[in-house]
């Protein structure tokens, strides 16, 4: 009896502090696949957001950055507004009649005016900018490690964090972000995941396996998977990735 105790004790221990999955441990998510659009492969995706029924992208690279007007059922580009070197383009979001859009590791964060596609104004902040959305009352914001960021959407001035964490254990490598539904989604750098965060706790409450959503005859010339934007009112995504001929209208369901 007595070894009994001490081996259930031992593993409440375990469970508390992540070593066993439990409650904790993110529900399984498939993506399925409710229609494949066009996308422009020199498109370096870092940021996606749809809005009344446009798509606003910003690419990366130096010298190849920009903040994209983008028809999402033709994948045609609209309007662009480029970003000068050394600015590197990350993430996107939409706040009312603005767009910001971070950079990389140059520590500013610009401000559209979405209307023109004319810069406003550059704000700076610390460390690395990847990925970025809009919750309705505050901006979300990723460094590709495993803390979300809390914004002002006017000033951009820190508000708060939280420490993302999966089954216990940290998450990093958080990049392209969407908010959506009271949960933060965001692609997992270097891997076809994309997870599901409740930003009150940092907790992942959901993965979903990406891998395979692009064909292998499309795979040559093409980057990572990066790009998630929430088409409002539906529970679906468009999700894309870096230099990707298509996009992908999907749902993410759970695994049964």
């Amino acid at each position: 009896m007595r070894r009994r105790v001490v081996l259930l004790t031992g593993l409440l221990a375990l469970t508390a502090c992540g070593g066993v999955a439990g409650a904790d441990a993110p529900a399984r998510l498939r993506v399925d696949v409710l229609a494949t659009l066009p996308h422009d492969r020199s498109a370096f995706t870092q940021g996606l957001e749809l809005a009344d029924g446009v798509l606003y992208e910003g690419t990366g690279r130096v010298g190849a950055s920009s903040l994209r007007e983008v028809d999402p059922a033709t994948g045609a580009v609209r309007r662009r507004a480029e970003l000068p070197p050394p600015l590197f383009g990350e993430g996107v979001t939409v706040v009312g009649d603005r767009i910001w859009q971070l950079t990389w590791r140059e520590g500013v964060a610009v401000q559209w005016d979405r209307a023109s596609l004319t810069e406003v104004r550059r704000v700076g902040y610390a460390g690395e900018g990847w990925g970025l959305c809009f919750d309705g009352s505050r901006l979300v914001m990723s460094d590709g490690g495993a803390r979300l960021a809390f914004r002002d959407p006017t000033t951009f001035e820190p508000t708060g964090q939280v420490v993302v964490r999966r089954g216990g254990e940290e998450q990093t490598r958080l990049n392209e972000l969407e908010c959506a539904a009271g949960a933060v989604w965001a692609n997992v750098w270097g891997s076809d995941e994309i997870v599901r965060i409740d930003p009150a706790s940092g907790r992942v409450t959901g993965v979903a396996d990406a891998s395979g959503l692009l064909p292998a005859h499309e795979r040559a010339g093409a980057d990572v998977l990066n790009g998630v934007a929430a088409v409002r009112g539906t529970d679906q995504f468009l999700v894309t990735g870096k230099n990707w001929p298509s996009m992908f209208r999907v749902r993410f369901v759970p695994v049964d």
